[in-house]
C-alpha cells in the first residue's frame, strides 16, 4: 500500500515534472476540505474544496477520501491521475501561481477537460456526456 503522506509524480510534457498530493483537512469546528497540493520548481499551488451546502468533499458519509461533488452533481476523484493532469492544465491555462486557490471555481472547467478527452474527436469546450 503507498503511503499518502508521499508526493506522487505526474510527468506532463517534456521536462515539465509535478508532485501532488491529497490531504483530507478539518479546522477547528471549520468544515472539512480537500485539498490538492500541486508541487513544481519549488512552488506549491493549494487547490482548495471546501464543504458546503450542496456539496461533498471525501470521507464524509457515503464518500470515500478524494471525492469532490458539486451541487451541480459534478464530481471527480483527486487520487486519480488523469484528474490531477487536468488541475494542472487549467492552473497552468489561468496562470496561477503559488497560493490557494477555490476548487470549486476550477472543477467546472476540470470536467469538461476530462470528458473532451475521453471523446475524441469533441471540440474544445463541449460540454461532457449526452
Amino acid at each position: 500500500m503507498r503511503s499518502e503522506r508521499r508526493l506522487r509524480r505526474l510527468v506532463v510534457g517534456e521536462g515539465d515534472e509535478w508532485r501532488w498530493t491529497v490531504r483530507h483537512r478539518h479546522t477547528g469546528g471549520g468544515p472539512c476540505r480537500e485539498v490538492l497540493t500541486l508541487h513544481r520548481d519549488g512552488v506549491a499551488v493549494r487547490v482548495v474544496f471546501r464543504d458546503g451546502p450542496g456539496r461533498v468533499v471525501g470521507a464524509g458519509f457515503h464518500a470515500h477520501s478524494g471525492l469532490v461533488v458539486d451541487e451541480q452533481g459534478r464530481s471527480v476523484s483527486l487520487h486519480e491521475p488523469g484528474v490531477v493532469r487536468a488541475f494542472v492544465d487549467e492552473v497552468r491555462q489561468r496562470g496561477l501561481a503559488a497560493g490557494e486557490v477555490d476548487g470549486w471555481e476550477l472543477l467546472p472547467a476540470v470536467v469538461v477537460r476530462r470528458a473532451a478527452g475521453a471523446t475524441p474527436g469533441v471540440p474544445p469546450g463541449c460540454p461532457p456526456g449526452p
